[in-house]
């Protein structure tokens, strides 16, 4: 993917100090119980802090090291921040709407957002809460490693998937979904996550289109990454990899095929009218 020279987004809140290589570093002392004390006024679990704290062995100080490799991750992705908040500020406007840019984090180990506490084995996510992207840099090295996924829109990607659960919080999509999900069984509940993950992934592919037609910096190479990644985090694939067999019902992102197929769906047509999963009965 071509970037070199463009903007990056100012919307960005670095929250990595606060520990390395997934932990959380902290002083003993009164240093240390007042930072506990803030995590739980903040809604977070002090005891999963202490657990982190008791990990790290290496007498850390509290100050993040950054690696070459997360610094260029990290601009990277306010590169893709920056551009899906040119894309979806000028579809937004077509609409009739304003696009209110959302904050990506960066964190490592832990971190508290509105939607409660998470770790980095959370994987990336989106909290409408308060309409923050939560993103720990060694998911890249996760993705490569781990599941198959790799190279730089790879990554792009699994950003442009968090804004788009952005995009359906503005329209209203999310408060419908969560409006039907409180009258479903489990089984109905699973199956309207599904749709709303896939119609995230249909976003991202709109994203793709539009800074593909906009800059012309996308390749062959840059779809194949990101369909290669879509099939490697569908739930089919990982309940294979997981435990030899698939559980159906209890699918909450779709299937490998579905994401590659709704996220293609986008690339090709970049048409968000295109993206309406909730009428669809075969996904």
């Amino acid at each position: 993917m071509r970037w070199s020279g463009r903007r990056e987004s100012e919307n960005i809140d670095d929250r990595r100090q606060l520990g390395g290589s997934g932990k959380i570093a902290l002083g003993g002392g009164l240093s240390g119980i007042i930072v506990l004390l803030l995590v739980w006024l903040m809604g977070g679990n002090p005891l999963e802090l202490m657990n982190m704290m008791q990990e790290d062995q290496s007498g850390q100080t509290g100050v993040y090291e950054s690696s070459a490799e997360e610094d260029s991750l990290k601009h990277f992705s306010a590169f893709v921040l920056a551009s899906t908040e040119d894309v979806w500020t000028a579809i937004f406007k077509q609409m009739g709407k304003t696009y209110r840019k959302p904050t990506l984090v960066f964190f490592s180990g832990y971190v508290n957002s509105a939607c409660g506490s998470a770790s980095s084995s959370t994987g990336p996510f989106y909290c409408p809460g308060d309409e923050k992207l939560y993103v720990d840099l060694s998911f890249y090295d996760e993705m490569k490693r781990s599941l198959g996924g790799g190279g730089d829109f790879a990554f792009a990607y699994v950003i442009a998937h968090e804004v788009g659960h952005h995009v359906q919080k503005l329209l209203g999509t999310n408060e419908q979904y969560e409006k039907l999900r409180q009258k479903a069984s489990e089984k109905e509940a699973n199956a309207l996550t599904v749709k709303l993950e896939l119609q995230a992934d249909f976003y991202a592919g709109v994203w793709a289109y539009h800074e593909k037609k906009l800059f012309d910096s996308l390749d062959d190479t840059d779809l194949y990454e990101a369909i290669n990644t879509a099939s490697a985090i569908g739930d089919d694939r990982l309940q294979k990899q997981a435990q030899g067999y698939v559980v159906p019902d209890s699918f909450t992102h779709g299937t490998s095929a579905q994401r590659q197929r709704w996220f293609k769906k986008g690339f090709d047509t970049g048409d968000i009218r295109q993206g309406d999963t909730f009428s669809m009965k075969n996904l």
